[in-house]
């Protein structure tokens, strides 16, 4: 397989951002463009998301495809930011590569799926791969959206908005929804308790407080379970703290990498 479609800004200490489900490269636009002024930031799409097709991967697999990544670049050790999907695949990367991970920031992701969570990515991954035969792509925003954003967000947001963010979705490639589905099914199969321990890199923990799709308590406890890491709550926040906290994520971030790691 080729090496992950990747783009780096800037220049300084490596900084590794590592996207959610349905993000890619340009999702993190904002936060780069403040983060690239002290940080060589690189941002990858993950095996299966829209610029990186390819097969389907554990979660182990997916770290080994960030690994190779870096050393495409000639990196040999980063900051890794991952949120969500990629706060998963980022706490494997510095539990099976410790070597390769600088200090740690898992945004909005969990230690564990319950049962709820389950559900939600079977019925995820079944309107992904419904996309992936020509079905409704659209489908897959409108199921996201009541969950990865809070209520305050939505209602500040245009009214069309939902509709035409499905209807960008439903114009991408088939192969995106295949993808899509993909990393549901590894989600929904990855189990993260052997990683916790194995984490050696300071880290900081960052949970919205409005998440529904994986509720703060979680982010709560993947910073019990981390030895070197601390919690921040970001208030008024849900899920996709990307794009509603984007100023709390770069500051809380920033000052972490800066002010010598973990307290």
């Amino acid at each position: 397989m080729n090496v992950l479609a990747h783009r780096t800004d800037g220049s300084g200490p490596p900084l590794l951002l590592l996207n959610g489900g349905l993000m890619s490269i340009a999702s993190w636009d904002a936060i780069t463009s403040v983060l690239e002024g002290e940080f060589r930031v690189v941002r990858c799409d993950l095996r299966g998301q829209l610029l990186s097709p390819g097969p389907r991967l554990s979660i182990s697999g997916h770290a080994a495809e960030v690994v190779r990544l870096l050393d495409h670049l000639s990196i040999p050790r980063a900051h890794v930011l991952g949120t969500s999907f990629g706060g998963e695949v980022a706490i494997q990367l510095a539990a099976d590569h410790p070597e390769r991970v600088d200090r740690l920031v898992v945004l909005t992701a969990t230690d564990r799926l319950t049962p709820e969570m389950i559900e939600a990515t079977v019925r995820f991954e079944r309107a992904a791969r419904d996309a992936a035969d020509g079905g409704d792509g659209g489908k897959l925003f409108r199921i996201l959206a009541p969950t990865a954003f809070s209520k305050a967000f939505l209602e500040a947001q245009p009214r069309d908005f939902v509709e035409t963010r499905a209807r960008q979705i439903a114009s991408l490639p088939l192969s995106f929804f295949g993808g899509i589905a993909g990393i549901m099914r590894t989600l929904r199969e990855t189990h993260l308790t052997d990683a916790f321990p194995r984490i050696t890199a300071p880290t900081l923990v960052m949970g919205a407080a409005l998440d529904e799709t994986f509720p703060i308590e979680h982010s709560r406890a993947i910073a019990q379970k981390i030895a070197r890491a601390r919690l921040v709550v970001l208030e008024g926040s849900g899920h996709a703290a990307v794009v509603e906290a984007t100023d709390a994520v770069v500051r809380e971030t920033r000052s972490f990498l800066l002010d010598g790691g973990a307290k």
